[in-house]
Protein backbone atom coordinates (compact mmCIF):
# COMPACT_ATOMS: atom_id res chain seq x y z
CA UNK A 1 0.00 0.00 0.00
CA UNK A 2 1.27 3.55 -1.18
CA UNK A 3 -0.27 6.38 0.89
CA UNK A 4 -0.26 10.08 -0.77
CA UNK A 5 -0.88 13.18 1.27
CA UNK A 6 -1.66 16.24 0.10
CA UNK A 7 -3.45 20.41 0.40
CA UNK A 8 -0.74 21.51 2.67
CA UNK A 9 0.14 25.02 2.22
CA UNK A 10 0.47 28.61 3.87
CA UNK A 11 -2.79 29.71 5.46
CA UNK A 12 -3.14 32.69 7.99
CA UNK A 13 -4.04 31.73 11.29
CA UNK A 14 -7.60 31.17 11.54
CA UNK A 15 -7.78 30.34 7.97
CA UNK A 16 -8.90 26.61 7.14
CA UNK A 17 -7.39 23.75 5.29
CA UNK A 18 -8.44 19.89 3.76
CA UNK A 19 -5.62 17.69 3.52
CA UNK A 20 -5.92 14.44 1.69
CA UNK A 21 -4.38 11.02 2.27
CA UNK A 22 -5.20 8.66 -1.08
CA UNK A 23 -4.07 4.83 -1.05
CA UNK A 24 -2.80 2.91 -3.95
CA UNK A 25 -5.00 -0.21 -3.26
CA UNK A 26 -8.44 -0.96 -1.54
CA UNK A 27 -5.69 -2.85 1.30
CA UNK A 28 -6.23 0.14 3.28
CA UNK A 29 -9.94 0.15 3.05
CA UNK A 30 -10.05 -2.23 6.37
CA UNK A 31 -7.49 -0.59 7.91
CA UNK A 32 -7.97 2.10 10.81
CA UNK A 33 -5.97 5.17 9.60
CA UNK A 34 -4.59 8.12 11.50
CA UNK A 35 -3.18 11.57 10.72
CA UNK A 36 0.61 12.38 12.52
CA UNK A 37 2.15 15.72 12.60
CA UNK A 38 5.85 16.57 13.28
CA UNK A 39 7.98 19.87 13.41
CA UNK A 40 11.90 19.60 13.49
CA UNK A 41 13.74 17.94 16.68
CA UNK A 42 10.58 16.95 17.59
CA UNK A 43 8.85 13.55 18.02
CA UNK A 44 6.13 12.31 15.23
CA UNK A 45 2.68 13.25 17.41
CA UNK A 46 -0.91 12.03 16.78
CA UNK A 47 -3.30 13.92 15.63
CA UNK A 48 -6.58 12.20 14.42
CA UNK A 49 -7.62 8.47 13.86
CA UNK A 50 -10.13 6.98 12.46
CA UNK A 51 -11.52 3.20 11.94
CA UNK A 52 -12.04 1.38 9.39
CA UNK A 53 -15.68 2.39 8.78
CA UNK A 54 -15.90 5.63 9.86
CA UNK A 55 -17.68 4.89 13.00
CA UNK A 56 -14.59 5.69 15.19
CA UNK A 57 -12.71 8.68 15.88
CA UNK A 58 -9.93 10.13 17.90
CA UNK A 59 -8.15 13.31 18.62
CA UNK A 60 -5.45 15.11 20.05
CA UNK A 61 -7.25 17.31 22.41
CA UNK A 62 -5.42 20.26 21.30
CA UNK A 63 -7.27 19.93 17.99
CA UNK A 64 -10.96 18.45 19.21
CA UNK A 65 -13.66 21.05 17.88
CA UNK A 66 -11.06 22.49 15.30
CA UNK A 67 -10.27 19.63 13.11
CA UNK A 68 -12.39 16.85 11.60
CA UNK A 69 -11.41 13.64 10.42
CA UNK A 70 -13.03 11.47 7.87
CA UNK A 71 -12.64 8.91 5.03
CA UNK A 72 -14.35 7.64 1.62
CA UNK A 73 -13.70 4.06 1.26
CA UNK A 74 -15.20 3.61 -1.64
CA UNK A 75 -12.35 6.50 -3.12
CA UNK A 76 -9.80 4.80 -0.75
CA UNK A 77 -9.28 8.52 0.65
CA UNK A 78 -9.12 9.61 3.68
CA UNK A 79 -9.58 13.44 4.76
CA UNK A 80 -8.14 15.68 7.33
CA UNK A 81 -10.46 19.55 7.58
CA UNK A 82 -8.06 21.70 9.78
CA UNK A 83 -10.58 25.04 10.65
CA UNK A 84 -9.45 27.60 13.09
CA UNK A 85 -5.74 26.85 12.73
CA UNK A 86 -3.14 28.19 14.85
CA UNK A 87 0.49 29.00 14.35
CA UNK A 88 1.10 25.76 16.89
CA UNK A 89 -0.48 23.78 14.42
CA UNK A 90 2.67 24.26 11.82
CA UNK A 91 4.02 21.00 10.79
CA UNK A 92 4.51 18.30 7.96
CA UNK A 93 1.47 16.23 8.37
CA UNK A 94 1.37 12.41 7.70
CA UNK A 95 -0.58 9.91 7.00
CA UNK A 96 -0.62 6.01 7.99
CA UNK A 97 -2.84 3.17 7.40
CA UNK A 98 -2.70 1.05 11.50
CA UNK A 99 -1.74 -2.68 11.19
CA UNK A 100 -5.84 -3.53 12.32
CA UNK A 101 -8.80 -2.07 11.73
CA UNK A 102 -8.57 0.64 14.34
CA UNK A 103 -6.72 3.71 14.52
CA UNK A 104 -3.99 3.91 17.25
CA UNK A 105 -2.38 6.82 18.48
CA UNK A 106 1.10 4.98 18.84
CA UNK A 107 3.17 5.39 16.15
CA UNK A 108 4.76 1.67 15.82
CA UNK A 109 1.15 0.37 15.53
CA UNK A 110 1.14 2.08 11.76
CA UNK A 111 2.03 -0.17 8.88
CA UNK A 112 2.20 2.13 5.94
CA UNK A 113 3.06 6.03 5.92
CA UNK A 114 2.85 8.61 3.62
CA UNK A 115 5.43 11.11 2.10
CA UNK A 116 3.84 14.23 4.25
CA UNK A 117 2.68 17.48 3.26
CA UNK A 118 3.58 20.72 5.19
CA UNK A 119 1.63 23.32 6.84
CA UNK A 120 2.07 26.43 7.53
CA UNK A 121 0.36 28.77 9.62
CA UNK A 122 1.38 32.68 9.64
CA UNK A 123 0.26 34.71 12.72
Amino acid sequence: VQLQACGGGLVQAGGSLRLSCAASKRTSSNNGMAWFRQTPGKEREFVAGISWNGASTTYLDSVKGRFTISRDRAKDTMYLQMSSLKPEDTAVYYCAASRTSFSSTVYSQYKYWGQGTQVTVSS
